[in-house]
């Protein structure tokens, strides 16, 4: 197995230089995992910050050569539990087939005082998947 850490530079970059947003893990048949890291986005509603984080998994899945349909389990820290219908409402915007494995979890902050959410995602793909250049 082969394992990359870091993304194609045709990716959305990470907000800081001090981690990395997506680690590949190649098995030897050409198939992979891909692990990444807690999402956050700019929005002033958790449903505006939800969109914004499921945009960036989507853009750094498709770097890698997937989609958010190869999403296997999703983990999603909330600020508030009590609004997790609404953000609910908008993960079915985007994850449209059978749901992942999932859990969620409350926390009392994030990384940055006006986070909502927090997302990370482990996604399995196909042989023939490759980063974009």
């Amino acid at each position: 197995m082969k394992i990359t850490i870091g993304n194609p530079a045709s990716a959305p970059q990470p907000l800081s230089p001090y981690y990395s947003q997506v680690a590949r893990v190649e098995q030897a048949d050409g198939s992979a995992l891909l692990f990444l890291s807690g999402q956050i986005a700019e929005g002033d509603t958790l449903a505006e910050q939800s969109r914004g984080v499921f945009e960036t998994i989507e853009a750094l899945l498709k770097a890698h050569g997937a989609t958010l349909a190869d999403v296997i389990n999703i983990r999603t820290y909330l600020t508030d539990i009590g609004r997790l219908a609404e953000y609910g409402a908008v993960r079915r915007e985007f994850l449209t087939g059978t749901p992942p494995t999932s859990m969620t979890f409350e926390v009392p902050r994030l990384f940055k005082e006006e986070a909502q959410i927090e997302v990370e995602v482990v996604a399995a793909v196909g042989a023939g998947s490759h980063p974009a250049a």
